[in-house]
């Protein structure tokens, strides 16, 4: 599924094209996505100015002159920028049309994103109201995750994973910043102390940002808007090497299920 560097990734290719456009049309092929899209949305669209294009979770929030959208990724969505003489494919679902000609082309094989039209202010729309904090501003810290974590007895890797707590570290990036960290994935996120957390929160912050500094992780289905793979994938630690030498110690990476998720880790390394 993408995670948050991807819907970032998928924001920066987009936004030289759709931010400031007109949407001139929009082309539906497909409505039946996670959550029907709406009949009308065409005609809501049509001449609406896309003032921003924003990030809130794994949401992209596109503010419109008049009310906005939220766009969820699911799990094998991406965009691509083409021409209008681009022929649509099978799995090629909706288009955006620009007054610049641009076409903007979500394409998902298995239909678990979503194309969301907010009359109002999208911010106040109910799929976003019990998020937690934002991994990468200011209030994500070492402490919030301390104060956050003495009444819970989930473990660590669930905890960071809860989107009440933070958002948009999922499976890959979590097994990753654990790792950094040296926090093993079952230890209980109440019996962790400020100083560990201090380092969590400044490891998840940095493979966060390194992986939207080569595009995200490709592991099945996301790719760029030019249709270019993620390159975080080469900088995987743990993720998807098991039985593999740990690149710090030599121990074979191990394989556990913690929260109904696959969760890599070196039982060497992280305590």
């Amino acid at each position: 599924m993408p995670e948050l560097p991807e819907v970032t990734t998928t924001i920066n290719g987009i936004r030289p094209y759709f931010q400031g456009a007109v949407i001139a049309g929009v082309a539906i092929r497909e409505r039946r996505l996670r959550w029907p899209i709406r009949a009308d949305l065409e005609q809501r669209l049509q001449g609406r100015k896309v003032i921003d294009i924003q990030r809130r979770a794994k949401y992209i929030v596109v503010i419109l002159d008049r009310g906005g959208l939220l766009i969820h990724l699911g799990m094998t969505g991406s965009f691509r920028v083409v021409t209008s003489q681009s022929m649509p494919e099978r799995h090629d679902h909706f288009d955006f049309i620009t007054d610049a000609g641009v076409v903007i082309r979500y394409r998902d094989p298995r239909r678990f994103g979503s194309l969301i039209y907010c009359e109002e202010d999208p911010y106040q729309h109910e799929r976003l109201s019990k998020f937690g904090v934002e991994p990468l501003e200011p209030d994500f810290t070492g402490t919030y995750l301390y104060q956050m974590s003495r009444t819970r007895k989930l473990a660590v890797k669930a905890f960071i994973m809860d989107q009440s707590v933070v958002v948009g570290v999922g499976n890959i990036y979590a097994s990753e910043s654990l790792f950094k960290a040296g926090i093993h994935p079952r230890r209980k996120c109440a019996r962790i102390s400020m100083s560990r957390y201090n380092n969590l929160a400044g490891e998840i912050q940095n493979v966060l940002t390194n992986s939207i500094n080569v595009g995200g992780t490709t592991i099945q289905d996301f790719v760029r808007i030019d249709g270019r793979p993620g390159y975080f994938e080469q900088q995987l630690s743990v993720y998807g090497r098991s039985g593999e030498p740990c690149h710090h110690c030599g121990h074979a990476i191990t394989t556990r299920v913690i929260a109904q998720r696959s969760s890599f880790f070196c039982p060497q390394c992280q305590t």
